[in-house]
């Protein structure tokens, strides 16, 4: 069930994708638009490969570039912005480029927490960004237990994802506890966001 809900995902936000690169053909000073395809290139990129996802946060990060250079106030966007900045510094290995990374989402955090000062999600994402490279520290530092024991038992270069056992399963769990929060967030705001730029208004009552 858990797989389909995953596949109706990846169809959602790569139809959205689509859908913002013709809406921005059309309009590129559009910022909902911008900001959306920036939230969608976001959330496709959690079904990537580490270096593939990489590149897509990168994109991501352009797209919020080009809203907040056009509305530097747009707190979405912010927030959107912050949470690539962190989701690219978890797969940034070297500890010194990750906290680069890691404060400068706290920073776009603070800033969207200031334009929406009532918004829980905001607020909760400032909190947990201070937290941020502690827990990076933790995941990479067991990545590399773990395959320092892959390479001890003669089992040869190994990615911790091909690691099997309970250590693995603990690193995964980590790893799904640090991003969960943010991804389930990314996805609320995102489907929201999403259904009121594409499902036509209410009838007045």
């Amino acid at each position: 069930m858990e797989s389909q809900n995953d596949f109706d995902r990846l169809l959602f936000f790569e139809h959205a994708r689509r859908s913002a690169e013709v809406t921005y053909a059309k309009n590129p000073l559009d910022t909902e638009n911008l900001t959306r395809w920036g939230g969608s290139l976001l959330e496709l990129s959690t079904f990537q490969s580490v270096q593939e996802s990489k590149v897509m946060i990168k994109d991501a990060i352009s797209k919020l570039d080009e809203a907040l250079s056009i509305d530097p106030r747009k707190h979405d966007a912010l927030w959107y912005m912050g949470n690539a900045q962190t989701s690219y510094a978890f797969l940034t290995p070297d500890k010194d480029e990750a906290k680069s990374y890691f404060d400068s989402a706290y920073t776009y955090f603070q800033k969207a927490v200031d334009e929406d000062p009532g918004n829980e999600l905001y607020l909760k994402s400032f909190e947990v960004a201070t937290k941020a490279p502690e827990l990076h520290s933790e995941l990479h530092s067991q990545s590399l237990s773990q395959q320092a024991m892959a390479l001890g038992s003669g089992g040869g270069p190994s990615s911790s994802s091909s690691v099997r056992g309970p250590k693995a399963q603990k690193s995964n769990d980590l790893k799904y506890d640090i991003f969960g929060w943010v991804i389930l967030a990314v996805s609320i705001v995102a489907w929201v966001g999403f259904a009121k730029a594409n499902v036509p208004p209410p009838p007045p009552r």
